[in-house]
């Protein structure tokens, strides 16, 4: 009997950028009597349904992107004799579609830290529960990745977590409904335990996978200061206090570290916060700027962000501090018009965002927009090779839509192809070389312009593409050319290195 752990995808790049951190997490999770558990990531290669045995246990990772490909893992499992869960974000808000369609014999909502022992106590003996109510897990108890587990030479980049959940309620995000509103921020002595371990390992490149990296913002703190009960403020100023904790220590490593995290545009009015930043070395992040207009922001409950001249100010402000943007943007809002494209290009460049990201609106499940466009359709259904859009996961990927709600003036394709277009101009080779002034030596601009066509390849042809010969052409290209990137890099391991006070 052994225990599987798999990460499913659809395209296999042969080389990981970021290395999934809940695989080697939930391997943590497994009590050693179990023996080591059998690792997949499909993003490196596809799994081979033969290693799977009778009365093996396969845990399968799943979010609304690869929920597919993971039913037909199930069920590949299933058939071989196998025990199946579910877990992830997928599975935690549809559990009773992965065992209709997953052949599921369990599934855990929410964090897996500590009930997945119990449910291969349970399955193995023939006892399981449907579903198990993984909760949300307190930060002392969320556990660190068994790394020594991770296949050697295979990502760029290692993942660590050091907060859980984000207080802000953004209509496309599902995060503050699944992980909530209240930060779970874990102390610095594990996390930079975490980070030193890594760095024993040859990783110089560690991606601080946050939720939101800055969980207290300056308005937050001056406006519970000015309340007669002071204890959110001293709750809240304790966790800033830890946030600058934990960069003075990422400061204390060796200077050929580099961190990237995922931030609120709001740290761009915290220059203290940014110096921080600066100094351990955090130097790039993905901000969430979604659109350039105050109606498009509108759209998306995110009005604590700015538009216009006030936008590229404010971006401007993390690359004065030392921090590289990448600059997250979503076509197909309600208030978007033809313009809005080539608008939005103009002020990622103009801004000196470093990276961009340019995504169709799309309704995920356990977000705000998602419901209300679910109650909208249930008046009118709407099937796609007899599965109703608002399961669109489910439809084959061939026949998925790229667009899925009704736009005032513009039609799917007229979205879909501003969108690659979009892509295209940011990414044009003389466009990457201009922004691969910001590293200064030779081998530093080479790995740019390289990180960035991968990064093209990997998020916008495979995603935005429509015929299957296309997407398959990218995924060939980046596998061609993601093996000479990871060694850009790569550092060379420091097995003594030690943890810095």
């Amino acid at each position: 009997m052994r225990i599987h752990l798999v990460n499913p995808s659809d395209v296999a790049f042969g080389i990981g950028v970021i290395a999934p951190r809940w695989l080697f997490v939930l391997a943590q999770a497994t009590p050693r009597t179990f023996g080591d558990p059998i690792i997949t990531d499909e993003t490196l290669e596809p799994l081979d349904p033969a290693i799977i045995a009778r009365g093996d246990v396969v845990g399968i990772g799943i979010h609304t992107g690869n929920a597919l490909r993971g039913y037909k893992i199930g069920r590949l499992a299933r058939e071989a004799g196998a025990k199946v869960v579910y877990g992830g974000i997928h599975a935690t808000l549809f559990p009773e579609e992965a065992q209709r369609l997953g052949a599921a014999d369990a599934i855990v909502k929410g964090d897996g830290d500590l009930v997945w022992a119990q449910v291969l106590d349970d399955v193995l003996a023939g006892r399981s529960g449907t579903v198990y109510e993984g909760g949300r897990v307190e930060p002392e108890h969320l556990l660190p990745a068994r790394w020594d587990l991770m296949p050697e030479g295979r990502y760029m980049w290692a993942s660590v977590q050091t907060v859980r959940g984000c207080p802000k309620h953004c209509s496309f995000c599902s995060v503050w409904k699944t992980d909530g509103q209240r930060p779970r921020q874990r102390m610095s002595d594990i996390v930079v335990s975490e980070v030193v371990e890594l760095r024993r390992r040859g990783f110089r490149f560690i991606a601080l996978a946050d939720d939101n990296f800055y969980p207290v913002s300056l308005t937050d703190l001056q406006m519970a200061s000015r309340r007669a009960d002071k204890a959110q403020y001293e709750s809240l100023k304790a966790m800033r206090d830890e946030r600058f904790e934990l960069m003075r220590r990422l400061a204390g490593l060796p200077d050929d570290m580099v961190f990237f995290t995922q931030i609120t545009m709001e740290a761009a009015e915290d220059p203290d916060f940014l110096d921080a930043m600066r100094k351990a070395r955090i130097k790039g992040a993905l901000v969430g700027v979604e659109s350039v207009t105050p109606e498009g922001l509108k759209d998306v409950h995110k009005a604590f962000n700015e538009a216009g001249e006030e936008l590229v100010d404010r971006l401007r402000s993390f690359r004065h501090h030392g921090v590289h943007v990448l600059g997250s943007f979503i076509f197909g809002l309600p208030s978007d018009r033809p313009a809005t494209f080539e608008a939005t290009v103009d002020v990622a460049q103009r801004s000196g965002v470093t990276f961009a990201q340019f995504v169709m609106l799309t309704p995920f499940p356990g977000t705000t927009d998602f419901a209300a466009w679910e109650k909208e359709m249930a008046a009118n259904p709407k099937l796609v090779a007899g599965t109703p859009i608002t399961r669109h996961w489910l439809i084959p990927d061939g026949m998925r839509p790229k667009v899925y709600t009704p736009h005032p003036v513009m039609s799917p394709e007229d979205i879909r192809r501003g969108t690659q277009r979009a892509w295209d101009r940011f990414y044009a080779l003389p466009n990457i070389w201009e922004r691969a002034k910001c590293v200064k030596t030779l081998k530093s601009r080479l790995a740019f312009v390289l990180v960035s066509k991968l990064y093209r390849q990997m998020y916008a042809n495979t995603g935005i593409a429509t015929d299957s010969a296309r997407v398959g052409k990218s995924a060939k290209w980046a596998r061609w050319i993601a093996k000479p990137t990871r060694r850009l890099f790569a550092g060379r391991p420091m097995p003594e290195l030690a943890i810095p006070g």
